[in-house]
Protein backbone atom coordinates (compact mmCIF):
# COMPACT_ATOMS: atom_id res chain seq x y z
CA UNK A 1 0.00 0.00 0.00
CA UNK A 2 3.06 2.42 0.80
CA UNK A 3 4.26 1.96 -2.93
CA UNK A 4 0.47 3.64 -4.11
CA UNK A 5 0.99 6.97 -4.63
CA UNK A 6 -2.54 8.56 -3.47
CA UNK A 7 -2.63 12.34 -2.42
CA UNK A 8 -4.72 13.31 0.11
CA UNK A 9 -7.18 15.21 -1.83
CA UNK A 10 -8.12 12.42 -3.79
CA UNK A 11 -8.32 9.82 -1.16
CA UNK A 12 -11.24 11.70 0.23
CA UNK A 13 -13.26 11.01 -2.88
CA UNK A 14 -12.58 7.46 -2.32
CA UNK A 15 -15.78 5.60 -1.65
CA UNK A 16 -15.22 2.60 -0.01
CA UNK A 17 -17.55 -0.73 1.52
CA UNK A 18 -17.26 -3.70 2.87
CA UNK A 19 -19.33 -6.74 2.66
CA UNK A 20 -18.94 -9.51 5.70
CA UNK A 21 -19.64 -13.17 3.39
CA UNK A 22 -19.63 -14.95 7.28
CA UNK A 23 -23.06 -13.04 7.86
CA UNK A 24 -24.49 -13.20 4.13
CA UNK A 25 -24.19 -16.63 5.21
CA UNK A 26 -25.62 -16.73 8.64
CA UNK A 27 -28.49 -13.92 8.17
CA UNK A 28 -29.44 -13.78 4.79
CA UNK A 29 -33.07 -15.09 4.57
CA UNK A 30 -31.77 -17.08 0.89
CA UNK A 31 -29.21 -18.78 3.53
CA UNK A 32 -31.77 -19.79 5.90
CA UNK A 33 -33.88 -21.13 3.18
CA UNK A 34 -30.82 -23.08 1.80
CA UNK A 35 -30.16 -24.24 5.65
CA UNK A 36 -33.73 -25.53 5.79
CA UNK A 37 -34.05 -26.95 2.83
CA UNK A 38 -30.75 -29.06 2.89
CA UNK A 39 -32.10 -29.85 6.28
CA UNK A 40 -35.14 -31.27 5.03
CA UNK A 41 -33.31 -33.36 2.18
CA UNK A 42 -31.23 -34.75 3.93
CA UNK A 43 -33.43 -35.67 7.30
CA UNK A 44 -34.30 -38.94 6.18
CA UNK A 45 -30.99 -40.57 5.50
CA UNK A 46 -29.60 -38.84 9.02
CA UNK A 47 -32.83 -40.86 10.87
CA UNK A 48 -31.39 -43.83 9.19
CA UNK A 49 -27.60 -43.57 10.23
CA UNK A 50 -28.84 -43.27 13.66
CA UNK A 51 -31.22 -46.23 13.67
CA UNK A 52 -28.62 -47.94 11.80
CA UNK A 53 -26.06 -46.54 15.17
CA UNK A 54 -28.28 -47.54 17.75
CA UNK A 55 -29.14 -50.96 16.27
CA UNK A 56 -25.06 -51.40 16.56
CA UNK A 57 -24.78 -50.13 20.04
CA UNK A 58 -27.34 -52.67 20.98
CA UNK A 59 -26.38 -55.72 18.97
CA UNK A 60 -22.25 -54.74 20.88
CA UNK A 61 -23.92 -54.55 24.38
CA UNK A 62 -26.01 -58.01 23.60
CA UNK A 63 -22.95 -59.16 22.68
CA UNK A 64 -20.86 -58.39 25.63
CA UNK A 65 -23.78 -59.01 28.29
CA UNK A 66 -24.59 -62.94 26.45
CA UNK A 67 -20.75 -63.63 25.10
CA UNK A 68 -19.96 -66.03 27.97
CA UNK A 69 -22.99 -67.70 27.59
CA UNK A 70 -22.57 -68.07 22.97
CA UNK A 71 -20.42 -70.85 21.89
CA UNK A 72 -17.65 -69.71 20.42
CA UNK A 73 -18.98 -69.95 16.66
CA UNK A 74 -22.27 -68.30 18.03
CA UNK A 75 -20.15 -65.26 19.42
CA UNK A 76 -17.71 -65.07 16.36
CA UNK A 77 -20.94 -64.71 14.07
CA UNK A 78 -22.27 -62.35 16.12
CA UNK A 79 -19.44 -60.29 16.52
CA UNK A 80 -19.02 -60.52 12.45
CA UNK A 81 -22.65 -59.31 12.13
CA UNK A 82 -21.44 -56.66 14.48
CA UNK A 83 -18.36 -55.73 12.44
CA UNK A 84 -20.25 -55.76 8.70
CA UNK A 85 -22.78 -53.65 10.51
CA UNK A 86 -20.32 -51.46 11.82
CA UNK A 87 -18.51 -51.29 8.16
CA UNK A 88 -21.95 -50.60 6.86
CA UNK A 89 -22.57 -48.01 8.66
CA UNK A 90 -19.01 -46.15 8.21
CA UNK A 91 -19.54 -46.24 4.68
CA UNK A 92 -23.48 -44.70 4.75
CA UNK A 93 -21.70 -41.89 6.94
CA UNK A 94 -19.10 -41.23 4.64
CA UNK A 95 -21.17 -41.17 1.74
CA UNK A 96 -23.90 -39.01 3.64
CA UNK A 97 -20.97 -36.82 5.00
CA UNK A 98 -19.48 -36.04 1.17
CA UNK A 99 -23.59 -35.58 -0.15
CA UNK A 100 -24.42 -33.42 2.18
CA UNK A 101 -20.92 -31.09 1.80
CA UNK A 102 -21.38 -31.30 -1.98
CA UNK A 103 -24.92 -30.17 -1.64
CA UNK A 104 -23.92 -27.22 0.80
CA UNK A 105 -21.46 -26.00 -1.21
CA UNK A 106 -24.16 -25.81 -4.33
CA UNK A 107 -26.66 -23.82 -2.13
CA UNK A 108 -23.58 -21.56 -0.41
CA UNK A 109 -22.52 -21.00 -4.23
CA UNK A 110 -26.12 -20.00 -5.34
CA UNK A 111 -26.30 -17.86 -2.20
CA UNK A 112 -22.71 -15.95 -3.19
CA UNK A 113 -23.95 -15.83 -6.28
CA UNK A 114 -26.88 -13.78 -5.70
CA UNK A 115 -24.65 -11.37 -2.90
CA UNK A 116 -22.57 -11.23 -5.74
CA UNK A 117 -25.14 -9.63 -7.93
CA UNK A 118 -26.25 -7.45 -4.94
CA UNK A 119 -22.87 -6.10 -4.02
CA UNK A 120 -22.61 -5.13 -7.85
CA UNK A 121 -25.85 -3.54 -7.73
CA UNK A 122 -25.22 -1.11 -4.72
CA UNK A 123 -21.98 -0.64 -6.89
CA UNK A 124 -23.35 0.76 -9.31
CA UNK A 125 -26.03 2.43 -8.02
CA UNK A 126 -24.20 4.15 -5.24
CA UNK A 127 -20.86 5.00 -6.87
CA UNK A 128 -18.65 3.33 -5.25
CA UNK A 129 -14.77 2.81 -6.05
CA UNK A 130 -13.97 0.13 -4.62
CA UNK A 131 -16.05 -3.07 -2.19
CA UNK A 132 -13.97 -5.67 -0.16
CA UNK A 133 -15.11 -8.95 1.29
CA UNK A 134 -13.33 -10.18 4.31
CA UNK A 135 -11.34 -8.19 5.35
CA UNK A 136 -8.87 -8.67 8.40
CA UNK A 137 -10.47 -5.11 9.98
CA UNK A 138 -12.68 -3.10 8.69
CA UNK A 139 -14.71 0.12 10.00
CA UNK A 140 -18.44 -0.18 10.62
CA UNK A 141 -19.00 3.20 9.20
CA UNK A 142 -17.97 1.02 5.42
CA UNK A 143 -19.65 -2.36 6.72
CA UNK A 144 -22.64 -2.16 3.74
CA UNK A 145 -23.59 -6.01 4.71
CA UNK A 146 -26.82 -5.13 5.69
CA UNK A 147 -27.54 -3.37 2.41
CA UNK A 148 -26.18 -6.24 0.44
CA UNK A 149 -28.63 -8.74 2.68
CA UNK A 150 -31.30 -6.26 2.01
CA UNK A 151 -30.85 -6.14 -1.74
CA UNK A 152 -30.57 -10.12 -1.72
CA UNK A 153 -34.10 -10.17 0.19
CA UNK A 154 -35.78 -7.98 -2.45
CA UNK A 155 -34.50 -9.19 -5.83
CA UNK A 156 -35.89 -12.89 -5.24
Amino acid sequence: MAALPVSSASADSIKIGYVNTQRIFRDAPAAAAAQKKIETEFSKRDQELQRLAKQIQTLQEALEKNGLTLSESERRTKERDVNDLTRDFQRKQREFREDLNLRQNEENAVIFEKANKAVKQIFDEEKYDLILQDAVFWSPSIDITDRVIKAMSDAK
